[in-house]
């Protein structure tokens, strides 16, 4: 369609006044690129097959149009360099797609440019549900090691990964942390998440030491004398977010670890699952990740879960029940057959067993 016949309400037309809207928001610009990319990408889609890109035109058949399109995609098949691949799109990437598309056509009926959204009937393809490994023990024993501490960046980086590990920061927070929003008195810091939603963290007694120790013999003097961020390269630079991710990959290959991604995000998922596992709340949690709602925070929750199997081989229900003719003998019968004479129930005494009991009694009387 020539650019002379073109409407206000064509797609071309309404990225721009989208993204100046967005910004207003105060919505980050990485979010404004990927729903203003996607709309794009769903305009050259309906031009190069002949349908409207009015968006008063755009319907539900357009929409399901483009998410077949987007499934039988190749991978990097209109890259101007890189060359084509025979997998496909994930459904992960396809899925972002559309819904920065539908984010779109929200903002389309909250500026009362249309009336209704042809998402409304069209139900998006969905996403496996993936585990995300995290760090064993071992695994960051070893990965911890592997860091020269004798050196400032050698240091430098030992205080970067156990801050992350201690306060589950999203990497961006950590290299963007001012010496202003460091109390290590209080042991707490200040950083500004997605959204513009800034929320105090608490850090621990041995990431206070290490940051206290970092700041007051290894910091370089920042390059700017007005540039206060914690973190800084040797040449007093803020340290970047490719920085710590290349630092993590060095180490993890020094550390000779396989079968786990090195990145800083899979510290924020160890540090979460690890705050679940030594006794953290999921609504303490979610406020630390610096989420939305819960249903974020609640994956975490299923990834602690694999701890269930250990716990449960202590405190089976039926393992700890008397049960006759099962030719197994139960869990609590055995040990007291085998520790003669000791009551079950994990009673070392027959007076232990009666406080025991005389507690049972007592509990059941006061329901």
């Amino acid at each position: 369609m020539p650019a002379s016949s073109k409407t206000a309400t064509e797609l071309s037309a309404l990225i721009q006044g989208y993204r100046l809207c967005a910004r207003t928001e105060g919505k980050s610009q990485k979010t404004i690129d990927a729903v203003a990319g996607s709309v794009g990408y769903l305009e050259r889609f309906l031009d190069s097959e002949g349908l409207h890109t009015d968006t008063a035109a755009i319907g539900r058949n357009e929409i399901r149009a483009f998410i077949l399109y987007l499934q039988q995609k190749r991978c990097f098949s209109e890259h101007p360099f890189a060359k084509v691949q025979q997998k496909g799109l994930s459904k992960h990437t396809v899925n972002c797609y559309l819904r920065s598309v539908r984010a779109f056509w929200s903002w389309l009926i909250r500026e009362g440019i249309v009336e209704a959204s042809p998402f409304a009937k069209v139900r998006l393809p969905g996403v496996p549900r993936k585990v995300v490994p995290t760090f064993s023990d071992l695994q960051l024993e070893a990965f911890l090691s592997a860091i020269d501490t004798s050196t400032p960046e050698g240091f430098r980086d030992y205080a970067v990964m156990l801050t992350l590990l201690d306060t589950a920061l999203r990497v961006s927070e950590l290299t963007g942390l001012r010496r202003e929003n460091l109390w290590l008195d209080e042991g707490a810091l200040k950083v500004m998440g997605k959204g513009g939603r800034e929320r105090l963290i608490p850090i621990g007694k041995q990431v206070q030491r290490l940051l206290w120790r970092y700041i007051s013999h290894f910091r370089p003097e920042p390059a700017r004398p007005n540039s206060d961020f914690v973190f800084l390269t040797a040449d007093g630079r803020p340290i970047t977010r490719n920085r710590v991710e290349k630092r993590m990959a060095v180490y993890g290959e020094r550390a000779g670890l396989e079968g786990i991604r090195c990145s800083p995000h899979t510290l924020r998922h160890t540090a979460a699952v690890k705050f679940l596992r030594n006794g953290g709340d999921v609504f303490s949690l979610q406020r630390l990740l610096g989420h939305s709602t819960l249903a974020m925070t609640r994956h975490y929750c299923e990834l602690a879960d694999v701890d269930v199997k250990r716990a449960h081989a202590t405190a089976s229900p039926v393992d700890n029940l008397r049960l006759e003719g099962t030719g197994v003998k139960s869990q609590k019968r055995a040990t007291g057959e085998a520790e003669a004479g000791k009551p079950l129930g994990g009673c070392h005494s027959a007076a232990a067993y009666k406080r025991n009991s005389s507690a049972i009694s007592l509990l059941r009387r006061s329901f």
